[in-house]
């Protein structure tokens, strides 16, 4: 399925996923369509899934990078995972296991903007709120 060759290409697409398949095949001495190949057979097998970009939030105006612990009321947990993804401030969302069910990564512009999220959390469950101050 997966060879050493995709894990190298998996680990210099993970740093910079915009280079090029003769820049990707210069750092792991492929020619650029076999290294296409095996991008294409990575997406293709879904190992891949998407690409994205890393964003710097506090030039974006959100102050405030916070974990969210739910434990959703009985009976409420559906509607929970149904309702998730109209929330433009969570980033993130895992189920989990142990005394909460959901971990939420949230950004936001400020302590209002949490405030005023939470109090929409709150209607469905119990919440355990942690800022993040840096990244280690």
């Amino acid at each position: 399925m997966v060879d050493n060759m995709d894990l190298q290409l998996i680990d210099i697409l993970k740093e910079n996923s915009r280079l090029s398949f003769a820049d990707l095949g210069r750092k792991v001495n492929l020619s650029p369509s076999a290294v296409r190949e095996r991008v294409q057979k990575l997406e293709e097998l879904e190992v891949i899934q998407k690409y994205s970009i890393q964003l710097d939030n506090k030039k974006l105006g959100n102050d405030i990078e916070a974990f969210i612990l739910l434990k959703v009321f009985p009976g409420q947990l559906k509607h929970v995972l149904d309702k998730i993804n109209d929330f433009k401030e969570i980033k993130e969302a895992h189920r989990i296991t142990g005394s909460q069910n959901i971990h939420l990564k949230v950004v936001v512009k400020n302590q209002i903007c949490l405030q005023e999220l939470l109090d929409q959390l709150m209607v469905f469950s119990d919440t355990n709120t942690f800022l993040i101050l840096s990244k280690v």
